[in-house]
């Protein structure tokens, strides 16, 4: 894929200032470049256009005390799995990768039993994977940033298990999951 931009050592720094302060003022980024405001705002508009400067908002699941799993798939289609998660509120991304393991999912629950019952309820069951490694994240090099879409109990299934309910599940039923926070009102502290 060929770049439409040329990053010259401004475009660099605004980027790096961004990614070190997301809410840094133009002015501010002015002063450090060298540049006035609008030809700052220039710079940062052909940034965004080209792709090369995003902003999410969200939390950080470390510093809210989640439990993050870095999950490992052996699987004959990465696609189907991923979106089978793709609006899960537990899960964070996903990523195909090559190797054996083809692909990488991350989630972030309120407990480990959580994240191990999504693990064991939903993947291991998955007719496409052939094998799981699950681990649980310890910490980060740099900050995270999850964005997440907190619901409540307002629906009568998941959007994971479209043919069942957590009030089915033997990992829910056992008090080892939370269940899923879009089908359950459990008063959670977070989902």
């Amino acid at each position: 894929m060929k770049r439409n931009i040329a990053f010259d050592d401004r475009d660099k720094k605004i980027l790096t200032m961004y990614s070190r302060d997301p809410n840094v003022s133009q002015e501010t980024i002015g002063t450090e470049i060298g540049l006035k405001q609008p030809s700052v705002a220039v710079r940062i508009r052909k940034l965004k256009d080209a792709g090369a400067l995003e902003q999410m908002a969200g939390v950080d699941p470390f510093k809210l005390g989640l439990q993050m799993a870095k999950v490992d798939v052996t699987t004959t289609n990465p696609g189907k799995v991923i979106k089978l998660f793709y609006t899960c509120p537990y899960f964070m991304n996903g990523l195909i990768v090559s190797g054996k393991s083809n692909l990488v999912l991350y989630f972030v629950a309120e407990s480990i039993s959580t994240l191990e019952s999504i693990v064991d309820g939903h993947l291991r069951r998955m007719p496409e994977v052939q094998e799981v490694e699950f681990n649980i994240v310890i910490s980060s090099g740099k900050r995270m940033v999850m964005p997440v879409e907190l619901v409540s109990g307002s629906e009568n299934k998941g959007p994971c298990e479209p043919h069942s309910t957590c009030l089915e599940c033997d990992s829910y039923k056992a008090g080892r999951c939370a269940g899923c926070p879009i089908v359950i009102d459990d008063g959670g502290w977070f989902f």
